[in-house]
């Protein structure tokens, strides 16, 4: 049998038959499993095809040649027939090209004889084409002997066909390599993907990506970038990795994120999911969003899912659900579970539960835990329990946190702390916060701290207020001002007051006033109490004001002071009044001294005493000045008993 060489072999040689043959590669990329049809398009026929032919024409001009005898009629029809599914029409003439030689119709009729069946008869054929320099033909016989695992052989036939320049043989060499962790998988990757093959650039894109990952985080650390999206932070799981931030490898537009984009232009959807990923942890939404769409038209639910996220923060709500709703429907958890937070939000209840069941039927754990937060806030204990507990034991660690605050709750410290310490072990900041609050209520302050510094060191604010005030107790005052400073940055009213009395205490003493001095700026510690003080917190108000009141700033020293005094403050009523009182407003100081003293302080008890005397109030002095010895401190209580005395001397002389 003699083979011809170079001559053209294969179905059609015109751009619409080849158009259709690079699509059926695509086909076939996407199938896994059998070996499917590998169709040689490297034939010519004698006759050259025009771009205006029909598929008809084109049929009936290969059918009068091949009635000629011309060869490489009957192989071109011969697979056109193939092509189109006529088994029967196409093999006498595959049979008649390769009885005279032809490659490309040896090939052929492996593909017709394996379409029917007859594997090892396939296999065959594919191997005297393949002999003859098919490349086709030796990546079908590669992938034959591969699903028998007959490794070695398969290799042989794969690389025969990857080293002739075939992507369909490359990337099969390289899925056969990376299956045994081979670090040549990638240079056919690289290869096939060079040549258009678009898993293959998805997948060296994954290559690339991952060693860029490694190379940041060091080869034990795991994990993945999460979409957490606001207002279902505890909803998320399964969302599209992020990618990398800026300043990262891959930050800018790098050689793995190229490789994306080739694929995803090329209609691969998953690609195209993890390029929108990319582009929307960049920032550059509006792009995400097209690649987004493309791959969720495409059917791909996560890419749905993240559109639906996308549209959310832009504040289109509406069309974000319509794309979780398509999401959900098609199993995506993550969908289903933004589906029931946004009906939560909306109170509806009934249907938020309904979509955590389907993101728990879907396999996705967080389902469990958000049905455990929905009951927990309708005051169904019982049933929150139950599913915080399904979702721990499934290594849901936040719900293995909530599960133990329910228990703690319940006055069960015992059946809490081993929860508690599997969450925490599993990463969750909050339960390692809440080990420090479960042993510091045991008095156990050695084991409290330990946890405590371990939530601070990841981030937690009330934790780094906790370490900070331990330091302090101990006479640290530089690691106490570390943890505060971060509690305080974080957003803690009562760190920034301690971290501003720390540095309060180190300023030195203020001269005596000048006039003409200009007014001293605001210290760092005035804007830290000033902090405090903006959120609340009635100590730094009172704090803030005897700094404004320093300054000579006493409209800002009212301010404040009014703040804190209605707010409930003691301190904040006295000093308020005697602000009053130097102004000449002694009757509204009285009303806030009488609040203070109420509420027990003793030096404004005393002031009343004085003015209740000045007024000749001699009575109501005595009152006040019982009051102020029994509210003290020692040096009021003195001088208030004396007062009496003097006030009683008077009312019985």
């Amino acid at each position: 049998m003699v083979f011809m060489g170079d001559r053209a072999t294969l179905l059609e040689t015109g751009r619409f038959v080849q158009r259709h043959a690079r699509n059926a590669a695509d086909e076939i990329i996407e199938a896994a499993g059998a070996v499917d049809a590998v169709v040689d398009i490297t034939a010519t026929t004698g006759a050259t095809d025009t771009e205006n032919e029909t598929e008809t024409e084109v049929e009936a001009r290969h059918r009068r040649a091949a009635e000629r005898g011309d060869l490489a009629a009957m192989s071109a029809l011969g697979a056109l027939l193939l092509r189109r599914g006529d088994l029967d029409g196409a093999e006498p003439y595959l049979r008649g090209a390769t009885a005279e030689g032809d490659r490309a119709a040896a090939n052929n009729l492996g593909v017709l004889l394996h379409q029917r069946g007859y594997a090892d008869e396939a296999a065959g054929w594919w191997r005297v084409a393949a002999v003859a320099g098919s490349a086709p033909a030796a990546h079908a016989l590669g992938r034959h002997h591969r699903e028998r695992g007959d490794e070695p052989a398969a290799e042989y036939w794969l690389r025969q066909a990857a080293e002739q320049g075939h992507a369909l043989g490359a990337y099969a060499l390289a899925d056969l390599l990376e299956h045994r962790s081979d670090v040549g998988a990638e240079r056919w990757l690289r290869a096939a993907a060079e040549q258009g093959h678009r898993e293959a650039a998805y997948r060296l894109a994954l290559a690339l990506e991952r060693r860029a990952t490694e190379t940041v985080r060091g080869p034990h650390e795991t994990g993945t970038r999460l979409r957490v999206p606001a207002g279902t932070r505890d909803a998320v799981a399964g969302a599209p990795p992020a990618g990398p931030a800026a300043g990262e490898p891959g930050g800018e537009p790098n050689e793995a994120e190229q490789w994306f984009r080739q694929a995803a232009a090329r209609g691969h959807r998953r690609a195209a999911l993890h390029l929108g990923a990319i582009l929307e942890h960049r920032g550059e939404l509006k792009e995400a969003g097209r690649w987004y769409l493309s791959s969720a038209k495409e059917g791909e639910a996560k890419a749905a899912c993240a559109l639906g996220f996308l549209l959310r923060d832009a504040g289109d709500e509406e069309s974000a659900a319509v794309w979780w709703l398509r999401a959900a429907q098609d199993g995506d958890g993550n969908a289903a579970n933004a589906l029931g937070a946004l009906h939560a939000a909306r109170g509806e209840q009934q249907t938020a539960e309904r979509w955590y069941r389907a993101a728990m039927d879907a396999g996705d754990v967080n389902g469990a835990y958000n049905l455990g937060l929905l009951c927990a806030a309708q005051d169904r204990i019982p049933q929150a329990e139950q599913w915080y507990r399904r979702a721990a034991y499934a290594g849901h660690r936040e719900a293995a946190n909530a599960l133990a605050v329910l228990l703690l709750q319940a006055g069960d410290a015992n059946g809490a702390e081993p929860w508690f310490s599997k969450a925490a072990e599993a990463g969750s900041v909050d339960a390692a916060f809440n080990l420090g609050i479960l042993h510091a209520g045991r008095d156990d302050d050695r084991t409290a701290l330990v946890w405590y510094e371990r939530a601070a060191a990841a981030g937690h604010t009330e934790a780094a207020l906790q370490v900070g005030i331990a330091a302090l107790r101990d006479g640290d005052e530089r690691t106490a001002e570390r943890h505060l400073r971060c509690a305080a940055g974080g957003g803690s009213a009562e760190a920034a007051f301690r971290l501003a009395s720390v540095l309060d205490a180190r300023r030195p003493e203020p001269g005596p006033a000048v006039l003409g001095a200009p007014r001293e700026e605001k210290s760092e510690c005035e804007e830290w109490y000033e902090r405090a003080a903006q959120q609340g917190h009635r100590r730094a108000q009172v704090r803030v004001g005897m700094l404004a009141a320093g300054r000579g700033d006493l409209a800002e020293a009212d301010r404040w002071y009014r703040e804190a005094a209605e707010a409930g403050s003691r301190n904040g009523a006295f000093n308020l009044g005697l602000l009053l009182a130097r102004e000449g407003s002694e009757r509204e100081a009285a009303l806030w001294w009488t609040r203070a003293a109420r509420a027990g302080h003793g030096r404004a008890a005393l002031r009343l005493a004085l003015l209740a005397a000045r007024r000749g109030e001699l009575t109501e002095g005595r009152h006040w000045c019982a009051r102020a010895v029994e509210l003290g401190p020692a040096e009021v209580a003195e001088r208030a008993a004396r007062l009496s005395e003097a006030l009683h001397q008077e009312l019985t002389a």
